[in-house]
């Protein structure tokens, strides 16, 4: 009978042990299941925000290879390569893409001096304009090209409303030394 009875005791203590580790699980999924969804999902924002970046940086570059590779551009190819920047932003919303392109040449004092500017979306990128001083002699020219971009998050928008992303390419005109436009303003 006391063999019985151990037995008994044994299954009891037994049964009680593991209704005790599945409440113990179950509280631990409780307490780090928001704590592991949080994380993924701050994951994928910075993953999608790196990604933004790296296109805002590509539309830039873009920008202003297309504009360097002839000696002059109007504002009706202007529009075709800003789109062209555009694209490098999918599948991302192109609304708050802003740009700032401006052609500059030096002077004899190597300070540079605007050809033509045009400006969307974003102020004009004056602290740009103001570093390539001393970049080139008389008659030397860079184009600048500034893009920016609003990024705002899929989940972490409650954190962070939207990241505001800036990029500046520098380029010489490839056919001469700089990149004119007759019908842009200046």
């Amino acid at each position: 009978m006391k063999s019985l009875f151990y037995r008994i005791a044994i299954r009891l203590q037994i049964v009680r042990w593991a209704q005790e580790q599945q409440a113990t699980a179950f509280m631990e999924t409780v307490i780090l299941f928001p704590v592991l969804i949080s994380l993924l999902m701050g994951t994928f924002d910075l993953g999608q925000g790196i990604n933004a970046n790296q296109k805002t940086i590509g539309a830039s570059q873009i920008i202003g290879d297309l504009i360097t590779r002839d000696r002059s551009v109007t504002m009706s190819s202007l529009g075709d390569i800003i789109i062209a920047g555009e694209l490098a932003l999918e599948p991302f919303d192109t609304a708050s893409f802003g740009y700032d392109i401006a052609s500059v040449q030096f002077d004899a004092t190597g300070n540079p001096v605007v050809l033509w500017r045009v400006t969307a979306n974003m102020p004009a990128n004056d602290d740009a304009i103001a570093s390539t001083k001393g970049l080139g002699s008389e008659g030397d020219g860079v184009v600048v090209v500034t893009s920016a971009y609003n990024y705002v998050p899929y989940f972490s928008h409650f954190i962070v409303d939207e990241i505001k992303m800036k990029e500046i390419a520098f380029l010489r005109g490839r056919k001469s030394s700089t990149v004119t436009c007759a019908d842009c303003p200046s």
